[in-house]
């Protein structure tokens, strides 16, 4: 009784405008990691979306550049309306999870990294109900204590196309170890989010780990 109370005060927090736009659910994981090479990788890997299942990567190389690998037009469409980048390419994009191992295979970029056990904000996160965290009012109350705990991470925030997003986090783990290829050339060794990547209106922790997220889009009524 008292998880459906708290849940039902969080729902009547946040934009009314907002509740007046059509809402789309994206549920899964994304993994950020910088490389000693100063290319910074964030994989989104979802499970749930009003796509199917389905994995991007965007990209900042060192000079600024950023490039968004997507697995079709239609995701290249959305990810790059939502999103700031400098070039779309439409790739095979393939993710293998053994244990604790992932696999990513997309288009010219080869990744590899391997997950640590979560620390106390990991073990914070879980502790919320998911029927609390996937609420977009629930990254209202979060926000600030995101930008005070983790630089440069957002949960809540203006999108392209006039789109509103929500970021609900479920669970943080930390990245051991990161191997990654782009176009045949090594990209080093895992490093810091630094500079924080600049696709939207928030980075990743600068810290290389993976949350476990809900992102909700809210599109523009117009």
């Amino acid at each position: 009784m008292r998880v459906t109370s708290v849940a039902t005060a969080v729902n009547r927090i946040g934009d009314v405008r907002a509740s007046r736009r059509r809402r789309l659910r994206f549920d899964g994981w994304i993994a950020g990691t910088g490389t000693s090479s100063g290319t910074r990788i964030v994989l989104g890997h979802w499970r749930r979306s009003p796509f199917g299942t389905f994995s991007d990567v965007m990209l900042e190389h060192a000079d600024g550049t950023r490039l968004l690998l997507a697995p079709t037009q239609e995701t290249a469409d959305f990810v790059s309306g939502t999103y700031a980048f400098d070039a779309v390419r439409v790739v095979a994009v393939e993710v293998d999870v053994a244990h604790d191992t992932w696999t990513v295979r997309a288009g010219p970029l080869r990744l590899r990294f391997t997950v640590g056990r979560r620390g106390p904000l990991g073990l914070l996160l879980r502790a919320v109900p998911a029927v609390i965290a996937r609420q977009p009012a629930w990254s209202v109350v979060t926000d600030w204590p995101a930008r005070a705990l983790l630089s440069g991470v957002r949960t809540r925030g203006s999108a392209g196309a006039g789109r509103r997003e929500w970021y609900g986090a479920q669970d943080l783990r930390p990245l051991r170890a990161v191997s990654a290829v782009f176009e045949g050339t090594d990209l080093g060794s895992m490093a810091p989010v630094v500079p924080p990547v600049r696709f939207g209106f928030g980075s990743v922790p600068r810290e290389p780990g993976i949350t476990r997220i809900t992102t909700t889009v809210a599109l523009d009524p117009g």
